[in-house]
């Protein structure tokens, strides 16, 4: 395992976990947490050997959002100190998990609040430990909800349920989530961490190009018509086709075998 001063990175075979580590903020984001995350996002990103990622994080909580504290000292007529924030680093970040070639699994492990919550809901796949909570916790400080949240929750849970959130700001515990639709799976606090490992691991030797190709289908179908959508389909399923893994598909399922993918 490698340790900066925010972020812990370690692996097994395809796979590559990033830990948020400022437990004593409950993982909240400064700047330096921000620029050592999206740096090891990209870093798993472009080693081809690693076809899945896991974010979660240390301490009793997942991501408490923004910290804060770290913008107390900031000039209060510093123009749009948060929209710059946005910009700068929580958009890009978002943007950037959402387009990543390989599967990226969330494992909450605790609160993910504001920020945090809408970072997990960025994921791919996302499994919650029994204790842990989401909330959209920005109207309790006169925000709206961003990183994303307003995109994701109301096409995870309905407009009705994610307006709710957003305005009252209650907690939605784990098992909820997964009732609404909001998260994959919840799974017992103790079971959490080899539960993830185990679909990591899974994942990884799984056909990455059709997992990058099944990624973008899913985001383009948000905007798309029906008939938008099948073209999407048809030029996404050409892609895939044309792939080593496709190839070896069919040829284990012909020959009654397990198939090894390689990823291309």
């Amino acid at each position: 395992m490698s340790e900066s001063s925010c972020i812990l990175v370690d692996s097994r075979p395809g796979v590559v976990r990033i830990t948020l580590n400022r437990p004593d903020k409950l993982n909240s984001f400064n700047e330096t947490l921000h620029l050592e995350l999206i740096a090891a996002i990209r870093a798993a990103d472009a080693d081809a050997s690693v076809r899945c990622l896991i974010l979660t994080g240390a301490g009793r909580g997942f991501c408490a959002g923004q910290d804060l504290g770290a913008r107390k000292d900031a000039p209060p007529s510093q123009d749009s100190l948060i929209g710059q924030s946005l910009e700068k680093f929580y958009n890009p970040l978002v943007k950037t998990l959402r387009s990543l070639r390989m599967p990226v699994i969330c494992a909450v492990n605790g609160v993910a609040a504001g920020a945090g919550a809408n970072l997990a809901l960025a994921c791919d796949i996302v499994i919650a430990a029994r204790s842990a909570r989401f909330i959209q916790a920005f109207s309790k400080i006169g925000l709206i909800p961003d990183a994303g949240g307003t995109w994701a929750l109301p096409r995870l849970v309905g407009h009705a349920r994610a307006t709710a959130l957003a305005m009252l700001a209650e907690p939605v515990g784990a098992e909820q989530a997964q009732q609404w639709g909001m998260i994959w799976r919840c799974v017992d606090d103790a079971d959490l961490e080899d539960h993830v490992w185990q679909m990591a691991e899974h994942l990884a030797k799984q056909p990455t190009q059709a997992m990058a190709l099944i990624k973008q289908a899913m985001m383009a179908s948000a905007t798309n018509t029906l008939a938008q959508q099948l073209d999407v389909e048809r030029d996404l399923q050409t892609m895939a086709s044309e792939s080593n893994d496709f190839k070896e598909g069919v040829s284990a399922f012909l020959e009654k075998r397990e198939p090894k993918f390689n990823g291309n």
